[in-house]
């Protein structure tokens, strides 16, 4: 692969970081608060971020911290690994975990002194946080599957095989905190992400044809199997999606959120090579010299479809078969469900995917009590594996008792996301996570005034225009704009199926109620019998919704 000639400085630090090494090792056992710049970067590639509290207030300590996110395929954790991501989060972080939109769990507030014994606490777990972060394959998120179903189990193992066969090949990580050996980094090589890894992240999910709890169109590269004689055979083959991701710079054209496409159709044992090859297509042609715009979705828009299916059959030794996807559907995960070996499931809302407090506390003891499973959905709630028959009741009476409920309140927070922003993400223009109950209390409150809340759209909302709760695949959402303010986004599917588009801009909190008001108002009246707001908000036409409704002063 040749080297651009105007490329990004990253790609050089990359390139001369002996594998990811950089000056990390003497960096930790310095005593300076926080790493350097270069070394900020390069942690990513590790799982860590460098971050600082951005609130104003005077209080606030501005002392640099990391924030820590596991690789957990398909986000299924056993009982003592999760027990270990608890009590680490006592002990190192804030006292809080956070489920990821791609089935992980992040620790907040780790200071730099505390790193090394973080990753072996988790080391020691079987647990990991290299690839969850940087340019690489990041985590392979998977179709959850609470009832043990016999087709849904069987992406376990290709979950895995995906998500270790993308793994970084050198040494760096177990060298850097681990104490592993250290090697003679000339004689690494990295034959699949290549010595200057990806252009950008590269996220791949995989699912059950028709089964869309993972967002399917949202990842750069997406598997969905089809299965020998129905849902009881073995994987036969999968539909293959390239293309998609949410990222994009506001005012920008040139930079915008995309859906996958469908390539086609491939027989199962050609699932790894496939995957080879459209990651080396991202290596190879992806932008190198500007970062906004080096994900896959920004080659396929330029070269065309046609053209990454052809250059992914040349390099896979194959020809994608035309077949037509089955309709998608996102089965509920959440409260009791019935699993086929005789113990239930249970899957908890948990709003922005954060567990704290009483939550955390029940958890840690349900978990250790009874020696549950657990899985991470892509909606950040959490999936309670293998509860005894004989012990439901008494779980449902564990959680009334401390005043938990097991259910969400409303359709409405159902599927809600929200992204971490303020006040430790350096990205974020204004608030997604801290102001989730607020906007989900506006919203509520007129979908009922409307009589629609059996219908309540799936909204997201996002601190800044790079999407991380994937707002643009919503019906409806909000993308931080300036601070304190959003552009507001209709018109996408309730499956994921078509993006959403920019409505009104720059929309505060306070004028989101009778904007509401107005746009439902609409729905109601104008809206066909059981018509969703993302169909409505179609037919009834995006630009007349833009002259109908108004941003009060």
């Amino acid at each position: 692969m040749s080297t651009p000639s105007a490329e990004h400085p990253v790609e050089a630090l990359k390139r001369e970081s002996r594998h990811l090494r950089g000056t990390l090792a003497e960096e930790l056992a310095g005593e300076a608060e926080g790493f350097s710049k270069d070394s900020e970067t390069l942690l990513k590639f590790h799982g860590l971020y460098q971050q600082k509290n951005r609130d104003k207030a005077p209080e606030t300590p501005k002392h640099p911290v990391l924030m820590v996110r596991g690789r957990i395929p398909g986000g299924r954790l056993e009982a003592s690994q999760y027990l270990a991501w608890d009590r680490i989060a006592d002990i190192f972080a804030d006292g809080s975990l956070r489920i990821t939109t791609r089935q992980s769990l992040e620790l907040h507030g780790v200071v730099k002194g505390d790193a090394k014994a973080v990753l072996q606490g988790l080391h020691a777990a079987l647990q990991t946080t290299q690839g969850a972060c940087g340019d690489v394959v990041r985590n392979v998120t998977q179709a959850p599957n609470p009832w043990g179903r016999a087709d849904l189990a069987q992406l376990d193992a290709v979950a895995l095989q995906l998500s270790n066969h993308f793994r970084a090949h050198a040494k760096a990580y177990a060298e850097v905190w681990l104490d592993g050996e250290k090697v003679d980094t000339a004689s690494e090589s990295e034959p699949v992400l290549g010595d200057t890894y990806l252009p950008r992240k590269f996220k791949i999910s995989v699912t059950a044809a028709g089964e869309n709890a993972v967002d399917v169109y949202t990842n750069d590269l997406a598997f969905a199997a089809t299965f020998k004689d129905g849902a009881e055979g073995t994987i036969d083959g999968y539909f293959v999606l390239a293309g998609g991701g949410m990222g994009m710079t506001h005012n920008d054209a040139t930079t915008f959120p995309r859906l996958a496409d469908l390539l086609g159709w491939i027989p199962a044992d050609a699932a790894l090579k496939v995957a080879e090859a459209v990651v080396g297509v991202h290596r190879d042609h992806g932008n190198r010299g500007d970062r906004r715009r080096a994900r896959l979705k920004y080659v396929v828009a330029q070269k065309g479809l046609a053209w990454l299916r052809a250059e992914v059959e040349a390099r896979a030794g194959l020809i994608f078969t035309d077949r037509d996807l089955p309709p998608w559907r996102t089965t509920s995960t959440l409260g009791w469900l019935p699993r086929t070996d005789g113990t239930w499931a249970l899957g908890l809302h948990t709003l922005s995917g954060r567990v704290a407090g009483p939550l955390k506390a029940a958890l840690r003891e349900l978990v250790e009590r009874f020696q549950l499973g657990v899985q991470f959905t892509p909606d950040q709630d959490a999936i309670l594996i293998g509860i005894p028959e004989a012990a439901k009741d008494e779980v449902a009476a564990f959680f009334q008792a401390r005043g938990l409920g097991i259910h969400s309140p409303a359709p409405l927070f159902d599927r809600a996301l929200a992204c971490v922003a303020l006040p430790y993400c350096g990205l974020a223009i204004t608030e997604a996570e801290r102001a989730l109950p607020e906007l989900l209390e506006v919203i509520q409150t007129r979908l009922e005034d409307h009589g629609l809340a059996d219908r309540a759209p799936v909204f997201r909302v996002a601190g800044c225009a790079n999407g991380c709760s994937r707002p643009y695949a919503a019906e409806f959402a909000l993308v931080g704009q300036t601070p304190g303010k959003y552009a507001l986004y209709l018109g996408g599917h309730v499956e994921g199926t078509r993006m959403a588009q920019e409505v009104l801009q720059k929309v505060s909190i306070e004028a989101l109620g009778p904007v509401l008001d107005e746009l439902f108002t609409l729905w109601k009246a104008e809206g066909q019998a059981g018509e969703r707001l993302g169909d409505f908000s179609i037919r009834f036409g995006l630009e007349a919704l833009k002259q109908r409704l108004e941003v009060p002063l």
